[in-house]
This record gives structure tokens, sequence and C-alpha cells, in this order.
């Protein structure tokens, strides 16, 4: 599990989508607005909540002939959106035959 303040995700990585990406969250959940979250606990971070809650923690992802199933430009990223730097571990399950 990435934390409470990170997200999983695929995208085509390149600069465009990633600055889109980025813009889209900033447009729905903005930083500077007043989180109940940052209130109780003084943190500044609680957009970064909000923003993993919606992107998740998990993600499912199919295998075929042991690879993954990615479209040609696709990958697997992790998004974090906390306002300090943080160690994240990751775990990966594979399940099937």
């Amino acid at each position: 599990m990435p934390g409470a303040t990170a997200g999983i995700t695929t995208i085509e990585y390149e600069p465009g989508l990633v600055e889109d990406l980025d813009e889209m969250f900033d447009r729905i959940i903005p930083q500077d607005l007043e989180y109940h979250h940052n209130l109780r606990w003084h943190d500044g971070n609680g957009h970064s909540h909000v923003r993993a809650a919606l992107l998740g923690p998990s993600l499912t992802v199919p295998f075929s002939n042991g690879k993954l199933t990615l479209g040609i430009w696709q990958q697997l990223v992790l998004i974090d959106f906390d306002n300090k730097s943080r160690n994240r571990d990751l775990s990966c399950q594979v399940v099937g035959e």
C-alpha cells in the first residue's frame, strides 16, 4: 500500500500528459482550500489525502504469457500527492495459474 497520501494508476508517462494530470488535480482538489484534516492536524496535506482517496491505493492489471497487458505507451505510476518527502513501500500480488 502506498500510504494515505499517494495513489497508483496507469498513464502514458510523457511530460504533456503528466502536466495535464497535475492540472486536473489542481482544478478538482485545489491545495489552497480549507480542509478539515488541516484544521485538526495542522500539517497542510488535507488535499493530498483527498487526491489519494480519489485515485486509490491499488490497481489490478491483467497478465498474459507472464507479461503485463498494458497499452504500448501505458505505464504504471505511483503519484505522491504529499507536501513533504516520504518513504513508500509497495506490494505486488500476482494471482493466477
